[in-house]
């Protein structure tokens, strides 16, 4: 039995150039880190006990004889990438709800990868964790999804990512002060919308919108590069990273009528009323988690405005995806 643990990840700057669309002609970066918050996925070889070979348990219960009858897109692929003809049993535990902005299905799409590599006996570089669930979830499935989520995830950490280029992605550990760091983390603050949306169907508008996006998309790759100043350039009042994560949200809703609502327009302008310096809501938007940046003196009054909804208090995590449990059988 093999278990991995993956963490979700939260994105700062930069979200829509890591979109190959745009990055293979113009380069693209984010701002991003992963959080104490998992996917956990539990793989075994399933003893020939059963009439059938494969058992998958997620939100459903699957039981198939073949990987092309397996429903769940990520699952079926990754068996079949991986080429597994053995009989295999899959199960999903996670500490957050999906489609909600933390890149929960790449990170699945990674935790699954590194658990089913790890039955087989083989050990993979977190690049080549990224890069296989990157081509997975791009070219197998067809979603609209980008390259940061799946890099995050196998990673793990506060980084930089590039995209484009001969690398096709390049991870760059972001350098600052332990100090810095922990003044960021007490800044920030997680509440869950409880509104549930397909990020695949709100990306494909904005992917759509590209090529009329570019003053846009230039924007929010700047910012990277702003925050990145913010963080390790101490003589910078770290509210300027609140500031800037405003700037982003505002210039993120232009990207695509789906990724804002007046509801959540609504929780956003109670935040700021509060004593929120700025925030934006992760992933493509439409609903999920919104992610804040307070004074740690305003954020009573923060979470007393938004009591209909859930705070989720967090702290970023370096490790990205582990085996946490490593226990391998004989091939059956």
């Amino acid at each position: 039995m093999i278990i991995s643990r993956t963490p979700f990840r939260i994105s700062f700057f930069g979200g829509g150039t890591d979109y190959p669309c745009w990055y293979r002609s113009n380069g693209g970066a984010v701002l991003s880190a992963s959080i104490n918050k998992y996917c956990y996925i539990t793989v075994r070889y399933l003893p020939p006990f059963f009439d059938y070979k494969f058992r998958i348990r997620y939100t459903r219960r699957e039981e198939t004889q073949t990987i092309a009858e397996i429903q769940h897109p990520s699952v079926r692929e990754c068996l079949s990438f991986l080429g597994f003809e053995k009989g295999v049993e899959i199960q999903h535990n996670a500490d957050l709800p999906a489609m909600s902005g933390l890149g929960s299905s790449s990170t699945f799409t990674v935790g699954l990868l590194h658990a089913l590599y790890a039955l087989k006996g083989t050990m993979v570089t977190k690049r080549h964790l990224a890069l296989d669930a990157i081509r997975i979830e791009q070219e197998k499935i067809g979603e609209n999804v980008g390259s940061q989520d799946q890099t995050a995830a196998a990673f793990g950490g506060l980084n930089k990512i590039e995209f484009g280029g001969s690398q096709e992605i390049l991870v760059r550990p972001v350098t600052a002060s332990f100090e810095r760091l922990e003044a960021l983390q007490r800044h920030l603050m997680l509440f869950f919308t409880g509104l549930q949306r397909s990020a695949s169907h709100i990306a494909g508008e904005q992917i759509r919108n590209t090529a009329h996006r570019t003053e846009e998309l230039s924007t929010m790759r700047a910012l990277v590069e702003e925050g990145l100043s913010v963080l390790t350039d101490e003589r910078r009042p770290l509210e300027e990273f609140g500031r800037l994560l405003h700037r982003q949200w505002m210039v993120k809703k232009k990207m695509s009528s789906l990724v804002s609502t007046p509801e959540i327009d609504g929780i956003y302008e109670e935040a700021r009323a509060a004593g929120a310096v700025g925030g934006k809501v992760l992933g493509a938007g439409g609903g999920g988690f919104m992610l804040f940046f307070a004074p740690p003196d305003a954020q009573a009054r923060i979470c007393s405005a938004m009591g209909r909804l859930l705070h989720v208090p967090f702290h970023f995590e370096n490790l990205g995806s582990q085996i946490i449990y490593y226990a391998p059988e004989e091939h059956v």
